[in-house]
C-alpha cells in the first residue's frame, strides 16, 4: 500500500505540474517514482474515480499518454493498464448498483453533490436506452453514474460489457493519443470537453427526437 501511495502521489504531482509550465520540465525529469510505480498509479487513480477521485478521468488518461512520450512508461503496457483502469472502475459502479441497489448511488450522489448530474444521467437512459452507456463516456460525472443506474436496472452484464467496454476502448485510445500529441494543453482540453460535451449531448438529443418523429410519422396509419 505504501508503494501504491507513492505512485499515486507521484502521478498526481505530474498532473499538477502540467498547470505550471515553468516547473513542468523539472518535475518530469527528476521524479523516478513515476518510472517505478507509474503503471499501478495509472490503474488505481482511474479505478478509484468511480468513488470520487477528484482528478478528471480525461486528465489522467492524457497524462498517461504524455508520460509515455517522455520515456517514463512504455506506451503499449501503459495504454492497456489505462484501459483496464477505466473499464474496471466503471464496472465496479455497475456491480455495486446491481448488488446494493439505489442506496449506494444515493450516498455517492450526496458525497459528490451530483444531484443535477444524476437527473441528466436518468434522462439520457430514458431517451437513448443502452446507447446512453457509450454516450456517457464523453460527459464527466455522468459517465460514473450511468453504470450504477444500469446496474440498478438489472441490465445483463453481457449487454453492459458490449456497450461499455467497446466504447471505453475507443474513449481511452482517443485521450491517450491526445495526451501523447498535445500533452502541454491537457487541462485546457479537459475544460473544453466538460463545456462542449453537454452541447454535443443536446445536439444528439435533438437529432434523436427528429429521427423518432420521422419514423413515427412514416408508419402507415391503421385503417378503421
Amino acid at each position: 500500500m505504501a508503494e501504491l501511495g507513492a505512485g499515486t502521489g507521484a502521478f498526481t504531482k505530474h498532473i499538477e505540474a502540467l498547470k505550471h509550465p515553468d516547473c513542468r520540465v523539472a518535475v518530469f525529469e527528476k521524479d523516478e517514482e513515476m518510472r517505478v510505480y507509474g503503471y499501478l498509479a495509472l490503474f488505481f487513480t482511474l479505478w478509484l474515480g468511480i468513488v470520487g477521485m477528484p482528478i478528471p478521468d480525461e486528465v489522467i488518461v492524457m497524462t498517461g499518454g504524455l508520460v509515455t512520450t517522455l520515456g517514463f512508461l512504455n506506451p503499449i503496457p501503459a495504454f492497456i493498464i489505462t484501459y483496464l483502469g477505466v473499464i474496471s472502475g466503471l464496472s465496479l459502479g455497475y456491480i455495486l448498483g446491481r448488488r446494493l441497489g439505489a442506496p449506494v448511488l444515493d450516498r455517492l450522489v450526496q458525497r459528490k453533490k451530483a444531484t443535477t448530474y444524476l437527473t441528466k444521467a436518468q434522462a439520457m437512459l430514458q431517451q437513448f436506452g443502452h446507447y446512453a452507456l457509450p454516450l456517457s463516456y464523453f460527459l464527466p460525472v455522468v459517465r460514473h453514474l450511468v453504470p450504477y443506474l444500469v446496474g440498478i436496472g438489472k441490465m445483463p452484464f453481457r449487454n453492459y460489457a458490449v456497450y461499455s467496454y467497446t466504447s471505453g476502448f475507443l474513449w481511452t485510445l482517443l485521450y491517450f493519443v491526445v495526451g501523447r500529441l498535445f500533452g502541454n494543453n491537457i487541462h485546457q482540453i479537459a475544460h473544453l470537453v466538460t463545456v462542449y460535451g453537454w452541447y454535443t449531448l443536446a445536439l444528439l438529443s435533438v437529432v434523436g427526437v427528429i429521427i423518432w418523429s420521422v419514423r413515427h410519422s412514416s408508419k402507415p396509419s391503421s385503417s378503421i
